[in-house]
């Protein structure tokens, strides 16, 4: 099950239709769906997480707690709005879009995707547009 948990005044819409969009990127990636959680939140509350857990004293725009079992993905995805208007801005994109692709890469890691160097974020970038173009 996917749910939405809001730390912040954002709201997204339409939940089911980026539900089903979520789950078929996990379906698509030969997973199953378990429990995933998306936590919309303020950059204060997401570098807190990423000094606490992470050990970086840094602004991102993603962060994935990873619970997934065998092939059942599962976990936490914190995400900072802020952080996506931002790079929206930076990147030129709509908020929406930015958003969209945000959320697809915390589940694409859940998926075996990594993007620490310069070939696996590439692959991660082709991947998270291949699923953008399904949304």
């Amino acid at each position: 099950m996917i749910s939405f948990n809001y730390e912040t005044d954002f709201q997204l819409e339409q939940e089911s239709t980026i539900s089903a969009w979520i789950s078929e990127v996990i379906l698509k990636e030969n997973f199953k769906v378990g429990d995933i959680n998306y936590i919309f939140c303020t950059d204060v509350y997401l570098h807190q997480m990423n000094v606490e857990f992470l050990n970086h004293d840094t602004l991102t725009d993603v962060i994935s707690f990873d619970y997934s079992v065998g092939k059942i993905i599962q976990g936490d995805i914190f995400i900072s709005i802020d952080r996506v208007v931002d790079n929206a801005k930076d990147f030129e994109v709509s908020f929406l879009e930015e958003l969209h692709r945000v959320m697809a890469h915390g589940v694409l890691h859940y998926c075996g995707y990594k993007d620490k160097n310069e070939l696996d974020a590439a692959t991660m970038r082709q991947k998270e547009n291949q699923y953008l173009d399904l949304l």
